[in-house]
């Protein structure tokens, strides 16, 4: 068993599992996580840690040379894993950091190294992998944009938590039938992508057109978001903060705000590409 630790790679997969375990681990002495963005933290150390011991095992198993895409799949996992985990690092630290905060100061610690590893582990994996569709600008594009749907989603969810029935407009409540709509079609555009059965299964249809499509639609949804969120979310704000937490779901109208504009230049960008890809065609 010791022999396959030899190799760099595997000794790097090994750290980002232990790291991510601490990270997960350190907070849950505290009690039990309810605040949204916490949960978004837990579930990208669990998701993290789960990858690294899936990839680690097949890699281990040879179970890799099933998959004609394996470098690809690998190394767009890894700078996602990168993404997220940095992403978990600052929102963490953001929302619960603090000196006296010895428990939540270790697991920003263990998260920042986390980070460093898959940071170090996408640039070896990326030097291995220089094509692919993960591992590349429209993979990047398309796993940034689900991250981005998630942080946006524990910011909503935060926001509505703490404030009355009055204060959630149907305007707002499109804006998540939005985030919702958009997150779960972005990701099953990546296992498509990488599995040429399923892509032959739609190749009558085409998927550039497809992605087209989808892209134009998206684009539509995040901008009326873009406009519908911040004009009836700042509206009233100050009329719904608590009295010992000023500003609490300004912040949350910020996170969403900003994560929403975000998105909607991610898939501009996006789309411009499909369009260029489909000239080329």
């Amino acid at each position: 068993m010791c022999k396959h630790f030899k190799s760099l790679l595997n000794i790097l997969r090994l750290l980002e599992i232990i790291l991510c375990t601490l990270a997960l681990v350190v907070p849950m002495f505290r009690g039990r996580m309810v605040n949204p963005y916490g949960i978004y933290c837990e579930f990208i150390w669990v998701f993290c840690v789960i990858m690294a011991v899936v990839l680690l095992v097949s890699e281990i198993m040879l179970l890799h040379i099933l998959l004609p895409n394996w470098d690809d799949l690998v190394c767009g996992l890894t700078m996602l894993c990168t993404l997220m985990v940095a992403a978990a690092t600052l929102i963490f630290a953001i929302v619960f950091g603090c000196l006296s905060c010895i428990s939540s100061v270790f697991c920003i610690i263990f998260s920042m190294a986390a980070t460093a590893v898959f940071l170090v582990d996408s640039v070896k994996r990326k030097m291995k992998c220089p094509k692919g569709y993960l591992s590349n600008l429209r993979g990047i594009l398309r796993f940034t944009e689900a991250v981005l749907a998630c942080i946006i989603l524990a910011g909503a969810t935060n926001y509505f938590l703490g404030v009355e029935g009055e204060f959630r407009p149907p305007a707002m409540l499109w804006c998540i039938v939005v985030y919702v709509v958009c997150l779960p079609v972005t990701v099953l555009i990546i296992p498509i992508r990488l599995c040429s059965l399923l892509e032959c299964l739609i190749y009558c249809i085409g998927m550039d057109l497809l992605e087209l499509v989808f892209n134009i639609v998206a684009v539509v949804l995040y901008l009326s978001a873009v406009i519908l969120w911040p004009v009836f979310g700042y509206k009233h704000y100050r009329e719904y903060n608590p009295p010992n937490c000023d500003y609490c779901r300004h912040n949350d109208l910020d996170v969403v705000t900003v994560g929403t504009i975000a998105n909607l230049i991610l898939y501009v960008v996006d789309l411009v590409f499909t369009i260029l890809a489909r000239l080329k065609s």
